[in-house]
């Protein structure tokens, strides 16, 4: 029988711990004649002798030491040894669990002395002391053949056997083993969660947190058995980044929230070109080209000379010091704050220039109030009035001695109808203009709230927010995406709504096109909800997500909080069928619905499924023609723009 090096290297720890226990059975070895050559053959004991071979090979004892034997010249040999392998019973996993568990309770032994005394590793020996301490009801059940090592193991991911005895009752006769290891820590926190690795489960346990270590795992993974502590340290830590980026950046105020929407409730300044001179400006463009120039004569060389490296080191910290391209302005600063929440990634996110209510700039008057106020405009009631229109309605000396009269609103109506409808016919006329008139229109509404009155084109954009449909949303890979780029466009454009359109006006075709999109994308809206319902909307929702190849895998995936706990059992079963297999569904079957929802998540981990909802349609077939047409009469449109750019500036001036 071969013995394996495992088993071998525990019999050496053994033997070397409490010598050999077992005395070997040997034959006396004889020569062709029958002659005792006075060595012996081991005939039970092969793992011993192999055992004191090794420890001899080590050093740890000597060649000559003796080793007590017993001398069998009655059986035969082959039978004695078939007879020791095969009528003895094995010891049951349980009664070395609990053997191991008295070792450390009785003898004060260690997991590290006790695996050096039987040739195992610590960790093993952490992981049958675990299971040694088992309530009593899984040890018998365990020993009965009712339960199996890994539904034990499953109980004993805690050590509190009152909690073990409650899961068990609870489980019923046929438990799964994710149900046991949820339903056991269904109070902690799992250490591979974001808050955990945003404040360090070194800071947590530094405050004396307890963590449940998972013995049985490869990841070694655990739990934490604090939330509430958990919770206090990551707010401490947002609210000293919060204060800290206050006082280094010049904010009016700093805050902590726990939620995107809670940010977006504020309004916002978005940074401003810096100015700088032209020296400055020259000489981070010498500095530029310098560092581009040495980079690509670098390439060429696996290592960069050093005094190459000290100099683009140097020319970075050059560039560092002369700040952002965009920046806050100290006015910004001085009336909006920052707020710090926890993204999902673990990572601390500052949203900045949020400002609130009792912070924001009155907006100025209208200008039509304005004009109003100058007595341009007068009711009908009063001067001006209809009645001033007759002819000898008033002396000649009468009307040298006062000021020109203001117009009546119905002539001041008609007058300006007249220029509305030869503002609308310019426009037409001017494909660049109306582009900018649109753009300048819809960029109000979308980054200027309250200013939406500062353009005569009808066009009313909604731009709500979607956390109150799906709290997290804006935190989501395609909510950052959308963030990004609004704080983009927020960085170029004015700050006052009225200097907009002189901005606008000089922007070439492309960059007018691009607001437009950011805009237009940000208005969309095709939720659908009970409470109002836009069947033409969603329909057209559905095609617009075919024209831009809408793939919701970037932006969304199947977990149990996402979609699987909220959907029926059918359900649940319907999508891990389509992602993974009926096998895989099969197994499932009997779960109750938290732990399906769980083994659902984990199932469709990577499979990129997505429910109905949520599926785009290719375009095929005649559609596909019809959009291809549309696409092609868009495309005719945008390149007649780039003929018109010119006129939209004179349009502007």
């Amino acid at each position: 029988m071969k013995h394996s090096e495992a088993a071998i290297e525990a019999l050496a720890a053994s033997i070397r711990a409490k010598g050999v226990l077992q005395p070997p059975v040997v034959e006396i070895e004889r020569a062709a004649d029958g002659a005792a050559t006075g060595n012996y053959l081991v005939t039970i004991g092969e793992g011993r002798r192999q055992a004191l071979r090794l420890l001899s090979k080590r050093k740890a004892i000597k060649r000559t030491h003796p080793v007590r034997v017993t001398v069998d010249t009655e059986n035969d040999a082959h039978e004695i040894s078939l007879d020791e392998n095969i009528t003895r019973e094995a010891m049951h996993p349980a009664d070395q669990f609990e053997a191991f568990r008295r070792l450390a309770q009785d003898r004060g032994f260690g997991p590290e002395e006790i695996g050096v005394r039987f040739g195992v590793s610590a960790h093993v020996v952490r992981q049958r002391l675990r299971l040694g301490a088992a309530a009593p009801e899984l040890m018998d059940a365990y020993r009965e053949g009712t339960i199996t090592l890994d539904i034990l193991t499953a109980f004993c991911v805690s050590e509190d056997q009152d909690r073990q005895r409650q899961v068990m009752t609870q489980m019923g006769p046929y438990p799964s083993v994710y149900a046991i290891r949820r339903a056991m820590t269904e109070a902690k926190v799992r250490a591979d969660d974001r808050r955990v690795g945003f404040v360090g489960l070194e800071a947590y346990e530094a405050e004396g947190g307890a963590v449940l270590r998972d013995l049985f795992t490869d990841d070694g993974g655990g739990w934490l058995e604090d939330p509430i502590l958990l919770d206090r340290l990551v707010a401490e830590k947002l609210t000293g980044l919060a204060e800290d980026a206050r006082q280094r950046e010049g904010w009016k105020w700093a805050g902590v929230c726990t939620e995107f929407s809670e940010a977006a409730d504020f309004g916002r300044v978005y940074p401003v070109a810096v100015v700088r001179s032209e020296a400055e400006v020259a000489e981070m463009a010498a500095l530029s080209e310098e560092y581009d120039r040495l980079i690509s004569e670098a390439d060429a060389v696996e290592l960069l000379p050093p005094e190459i490296d000290a100099r683009l080191e140097a020319i970075d910290k050059a560039l560092q010091a002369y700040g952002p391209d965009y920046d806050y302005t100290p006015e910004a600063r001085a009336r909006s704050g920052v707020m710090v929440m926890l993204g999902h990634d673990g990572l601390a996110r500052f949203e900045r220039g949020l400002v609130r209510a009792e912070d924001a700039a009155s907006a100025p008057p209208p200008p039509w109030e304005e004009e109003a106020g100058k007595g341009e405009v007068e009711s009908s009631g009063g001067r001006g009035g209809p009645e001033d229109d007759r002819p000898g309605s008033r002396t000649d000396e009468a009307e040298r001695n006062e000021e020109p009269a203001p117009l009546s609103e119905r002539l001041l109506m008609d007058l300006t109808a007249h220029k509305t409808m030869g503002l609308r016919d310019a426009v037409q006329a001017d494909v660049a203009a109306a582009l900018a008139t649109v753009v300048h229109a819809m960029a109000l509404q979308v980054f200027y709230p309250g200013y939406g009155d500062f353009t005569p084109l009808q066009l009313r954009l909604s731009v709500g927010g979607l956390e109150r449909h799906a709290p997290g949303v804006g935190d989501g890979p395609a909510g950052r995406r959308v963030a990004d780029r609004l704080e983009a466009w927020g960085a170029r454009l004015p700050e006052g709504a009225a200097d907009l359109w002189a901005v606008m006006a000089s922007m070439g075709r492309s960059d007018l096109l691009d607001l437009l999109a950011c805009c237009a994308g940000v208005g969309l809206l095709a939720v659908r909800d009970p409470h109002d319902r836009r069947p033409g909307a969603w329909a057209q929702a559905e095609r617009l997500a075919t024209a831009v190849g809408l793939d919701m895998t970037r932006t969304w995936s199947a977990t149990a909080a996402s979609y699987f706990s909220r959907v029926s059992k059918a359900r649940v079963l319907e999508a891990v069928t389509e992602a993974v297999g009926p096998e895989e569904a099969g197994r499932i079957v009997g779960f109750k619905k938290g732990d399906m929802a769980d083994a659902a998540e984990r199932l469709v981990e990577g499979r990129r499924w997505l429910p109905v909802i949520l599926r785009v349609s290719p375009p095929a077939g005649p559609a596909a023609e019809v959009e291809a047409t549309g696409a092609a009469r868009i495309d005719t449109t945008v390149s007649g723009l780039e003929e018109k750019q010119d006129g939209c500036a004179v349009a502007a001036e």
